[in-house]
């Protein structure tokens, strides 16, 4: 599949709906816990509006960006609580006002270098303005994942999920090497059921291994938003099965994940 240019509208419209989920919640519910261990409703959005900011000072000055990677380099553990923690801290309406105005510029600044070849760095592999939007897609659908959970609230999937299933399919070669893994040696093809009932397909046809499921359910998975084991996912193929316990969308080490349901916390 190619990575269209609507990634743009895409990435504006799951920020939308995240915002509707949110804009009106009172402080005792913007302090509500999330999935996401310590992590409530504010550390969420908090998140997303500082790694908007991260994203442009990637693409405005990159040497200021190297010193963040070095930050998070040398703090590992708490670099990304630490920036959440203090988003949190603020009033939700100013959170809430901090994270509009740094999208909407990000999207200025996204569409403005779209037709540059220019590639972009960050915490995993440099990036281009279309993959950049992708990959803030893919949070901002995550997060927004913890967001609805909190507020028990069932979200219909979209179409937009074709970018987060691209840049998990895309990032299996990562997701190994920050488990200290080789990379499997061929492609695997993956077959997803998209929310419209139609067929998402990558890697080649004859792949001896294969995943097959709901394009819902990888990107729960990728996004690690859900526990493999509560999702209909099905690997054939000792690698893809592999695959499938370690999965990742997002650059960094590996996360914690999710426990499966029922499992004590």
């Amino acid at each position: 599949m190619s990575e269209p240019l609507s990634v743009f509208d895409d990435l504006r419209a799951e920020s939308q709906e995240l915002d509707e989920l949110v804009q009106d919640l009172g402080r005792e519910v913007w302090a509500r816990a999330t999935p996401a261990p310590r992590w409530t409703v504010a550390h969420q959005i908090a998140h997303l509006a500082w790694t908007d900011r991260a994203a442009l000072l990637a693409m405005n000055d990159p040497d200021a960006f190297a010193g963040e990677v070095e930050k998070a380099v040398a703090a590992p553990d708490s670099f990304v609580d630490d920036g959440a923690d203090a988003g949190a801290a603020q009033e939700p309406a100013a959170l809430l006002a901090q994270w509009r105005d740094g999208r909407e510029e990000l999207q200025k600044v996204l569409r403005g270098a779209a037709a540059a070849k220019t590639r972009f760095p960050w915490y995993g592999p440099p990036m281009s303005a279309a993959s950049m939007a992708t990959g803030r897609l893919m949070e901002t659908w995550a997060h927004g994942q913890d967001v609805a959970d909190a507020l028990g609230v069932v979200r219909p999937p979209t179409d937009r999920l074709r970018h987060v299933a691209r840049i998990g399919v895309r990032a299996r070669d990562f997701a190994h090497a920050v488990h200290g893994l080789p990379a499997p040696g061929t492609e695997f093809r993956v077959e997803l059921v998209a929310p419209d009932g139609q067929a998402w397909v990558y890697g080649p046809d004859d792949a001896p291994q294969r995943v097959t499921g709901t394009a819902l359910d990888f990107c729960l998975l990728v996004t690690q938003r859900a526990h493999r084991a509560d999702l209909g996912l099905r690997a054939e193929g000792p690698d893809a099965d592999r695959w499938l316990d370690i999965a990742q969308a997002f650059a960094g080490p590996p996360g914690q994940g999710r426990p499966p349901k029922g499992a004590a916390r």
